[in-house]
C-alpha cells in the first residue's frame, strides 16, 4: 500500500465497471491502516491552520446507501476540529421550495466559506443517482446528460475559486448492509429511522447501485475526484477517510499564516506598559 500519497489507493479507476471490483473491507493482513487517532489530531490541527489562513475551502461529500456509516464517520472526522470553522449538513429527498429550483440550488448556501471545512451527509449527487430510482418530478422531465454536465461544470467552477472537494463512497456489501438494517430493527433508539420507503429502498437496491456506479464514473474528474472506500468495518473506513482527509489539510493549510512582528511588538509593549510581564 503506497503510504506517501495515501489517497491515491483509494482514487476511484476509470478501469473498474463495478462496485464489485472494490473491496467492501480489507483482510487483516492487508488493513496496515494509519492509526486513526495520529490522523484525527492531524486533521484538528491543519484544519485550524485553514481556518486561521481563511484562503482556501474544503467539501467532503460522503454517499453511500443507507446504513452505510455516513453520520458516524462525520462525527468521527469532526472529533478535534474547530466547530468555528467545521460544519456538517444533510440532504434527504428534496421537498418544498427545493422542488422548485434546479437541483443545485439547494446546496449552495451551505458550501464552505474560506477558512472552512464542510461535510456533506449526501449532495446534489442524489440528483443522478436516488432520483433515477424515485423520481421527483415527471420522469420524461429529466436529462440525466445534462445533469452529469452540470455537477462537473459546478465542481469545476468551486475549485477554480479555491474550494477543494474530496468525494467519498463507503463501499457496503450486500451481506453487511442487510445485517445493519436488522441491527436496526432491534435498537429500540434506531427504529424511528425506518418507513415504507426504506422497504422499497432495499428492494431497488440493485437499481441504486447500478446508478450510483454510473453516476460516479461519470462525475469523477482529476479536480474533483471520487473515492472508493470499503465500508463493511467501520473503524477501517473511518481511518481510511480520516488519512485521506489529513493528508489533503496539510496541503491546503502547511502552516498558519505568517506573525506580524510589529503587531507584537506593539502588544508586547502595550501589556508591559500596564505591568504585565
Amino acid at each position: 500500500m503506497n503510504s506517501k500519497n495515501f489517497a491515491k489507493n483509494w482514487c476511484f479507476d476509470p478501469k473498474k465497471h463495478s462496485f464489485k471490483d472494490y473491496p467492501c473491507e480489507l483482510d487483516d493482513d492487508d488493513a496496515a491502516l494509519p492509526g486513526l487517532e495520529s490522523s484525527l489530531e492531524e486533521i484538528g490541527e491543519f484544519q485550524r491552520r485553514l481556518w486561521a489562513r481563511r484562503e482556501k475551502a474544503l467539501l467532503i461529500i460522503i454517499q453511500g446507501p443507507d446504513t452505510s456509516g455516513k453520520d458516524s464517520l462525520i462525527r468521527t472526522l469532526a472529533t478535534y476540529a474547530d466547530p468555528a470553522g467545521f460544519h456538517a449538513w444533510s440532504f434527504g429527498r428534496p421537498e418544498g421550495a427545493e422542488k422548485r429550483h434546479d437541483f443545485i440550488w439547494r446546496v449552495t448556501p451551505f458550501l464552505p466559506g474560506f477558512g472552512q471545512m464542510v461535510a456533506f451527509n449526501r449532495s446534489h449527487h442524489e440528483a443522478v443517482i436516488a432520483e433515477r430510482v424515485w423520481p421527483v418530478h415527471a420522469p420524461e422531465s429529466y436529462n440525466w446528460e445534462n445533469r452529469y454536465r452540470s455537477i462537473r461544470d459546478f465542481e469545476r467552477h468551486l475549485t477554480e475559486e479555491g474550494t477543494t472537494l474530496i468525494k467519498i463512497w463507503l463501499n457496503l456489501s450486500e451481506d453487511e448492509h442487510r445485517r445493519r438494517l436488522l441491527k436496526r430493527l432491534d435498537k429500540p433508539r434506531k427504529r424511528w429511522k425506518f418507513d415504507e420507503s426504506d422497504i422499497d429502498g432495499w428492494e431497488k437496491r440493485k437499481q441504486y447501485s447500478d446508478f450510483a456506479e454510473e453516476a460516479i464514473a461519470r462525475t469523477h474528474t482529476d479536480d474533483a475526484p471520487w473515492f472508493i472506500v470499503p465500508g463493511d468495518r467501520k473503524p477501517q473506513a473511518r481511518a481510511i477517510v480520516a488519512r485521506i482527509l489529513a493528508e489533503k489539510l496539510e496541503q491546503m493549510a502547511p502552516e498558519y499564516p505568517k506573525e506580524r512582528s510589529e503587531v507584537l511588538e506593539k502588544y508586547r509593549r502595550l501589556l508591559s506598559e500596564n505591568g504585565v510581564s
